[in-house]
């Protein structure tokens, strides 16, 4: 896997997901306009401390950022903390719905 190239699209992905414009977020991230265009257009790279921030940004640790098996990390997260609230023949009961979906 070329990670750099997916890096690249999932901070696209995330922004998306979060509904903002590119110039939206880096303002927010108090940064050029452009900031998040160049990042995802492959012209730039953030530092550390700015990769930090992008993760903040969207609401994911860097480990659910780069985990490759979730397309939504933040979504995951939030199923997590209601699922871990169930009584365990509830949670049984949504992960029988979950993979009926997943087998369609």
């Amino acid at each position: 896997m070329d990670y750099l190239e997916w890096f690249y699209k999932r901070v696209y992905e995330l922004r998306s997901q979060k509904g903002v414009s590119a110039r939206e977020m880096s303002l927010s991230l108090g940064q050029s306009e452009s900031y998040i265009n160049k990042i995802e257009n492959k012209k730039a790279l953030p530092s550390f401390t700015g990769f930090i921030y992008i993760c903040e940004y969207f609401g994911v640790t860097p480990e659910e950022f780069f985990n490759t098996q979730s397309a939504s990390p933040k979504k995951t997260k939030e199923l997590m903390a209601e699922l871990e609230k169930l009584s365990p023949a509830q949670a049984e009961h949504v992960l029988q719905i979950v993979r009926d979906i997943s087998e369609k």
